[in-house]
C-alpha cells in the first residue's frame, strides 16, 4: 500500500448561509477545503484516473451542496460530508472545512470555520 494525501484546497462560492435575513437575501463568499487519505498504490502504477480519486467529483459534490442555502456552516459541512460518502464511498477517512469570509460578528474577523472530520 503505498498511502497518501489528497487535497483541494481553496474551493470558493458566493452562497447564501446564515441566520441574519441579510446574509440569505445578499450573500457571501464561501471558501471549503477537502483533505483525505488514500490508498495511491494502483495509480501510481498505472496512471489512470479511474484509479485515483476523482478530483472533478469532489468538487461536484461540493458545488451541489454550497448552491442549497443554510443557516449554520455546521448543517452546511455536515450536509457535504453526508453527501461525499454516500456519492464516493472510497473514501475513508476526510476533512471537509467550510468558512465564511466576514462573518457578523459585531466586530473584526477575516473568516469564520467549521471542520468535520470523517
Amino acid at each position: 500500500m503505498m498511502s497518501g494525501r489528497i487535497e483541494l484546497q481553496g474551493m470558493h462560492f458566493f452562497a447564501r448561509h446564515g441566520c441574519l435575513e441579510s446574509e440569505l437575501v445578499n450573500g457571501n463568499e464561501f471558501r471549503v477545503d477537502f483533505e483525505c487519505d488514500y490508498d495511491f498504490s494502483r495509480a501510481a502504477q498505472s496512471d489512470n484516473l479511474e484509479d485515483t480519486l476523482d478530483y472533478s467529483k469532489v468538487y461536484a459534490v461540493v458545488a451541489r451542496q454550497m448552491a442549497v442555502p443554510s443557516k449554520l456552516l455546521e448543517h452546511v459541512a455536515a450536509r457535504i460530508a453526508d453527501a461525499l460518502q454516500s456519492e464516493l464511498p472510497e473514501l475513508e477517512h476526510f476533512e471537509i472545512c467550510v468558512s465564511k469570509k466576514n462573518p457578523p460578528v459585531g466586530g473584526n474577523c477575516e473568516w469564520a470555520k467549521v471542520r468535520i472530520k470523517r
